[in-house]
Parts: C-alpha cells; structure tokens; sequence
C-alpha cells in the first residue's frame, strides 16, 4: 500500500527541487515530475517526489483528516 501527503511549497529551490511543510515539519522534495509548481501550491509528496498537484482546500480536508486519525484513542 502506498501513502501519498500533501504538503504546501513554502520555497522553490534550484535543479527541480522544492521545501515543502509535511504538518509543520520541512522536507526537501524533488518537483521534477509536476510542471508548473509554484510558491504556495499543494503537492501530494511520495517517498520524496512530488507526484501532482491538489486543491488546497482538498489538501486543508485531508490533513484535517490525518490529523483527526492522530488523535483518535
């Protein structure tokens, strides 16, 4: 089974390669595959690359689902 997240751009930086925020942790992601990713956007991230664009209001949903699931007993 595969889990892909969204994480927001928060920089652009050099040879195809982006800062994301994964729930306020930043990682360093590969943008290589997506064309046209910009500062701001929603990234689904998996193992490191990010695989498509999504809605930020999706992304919000979702994460509010992650986080739901977190804190579920």
């Amino acid at each position: 089974m595969c889990l892909a997240i969204p994480a927001q751009v928060v920089e652009l930086r050099p040879n195809d390669q982006a800062l994301v925020n994964l729930g306020g942790i930043r990682k360093e992601v590969s943008i290589g595959l997506v064309d046209g990713v910009q500062l701001g956007d929603y990234v689904i991230v998996h193992v490191g690359h990010a695989i498509g664009t999504v809605d930020p209001e999706e992304a919000r949903r979702t994460l509010a689902l992650f986080a739901e699931m977190d804190h579920t007993p």
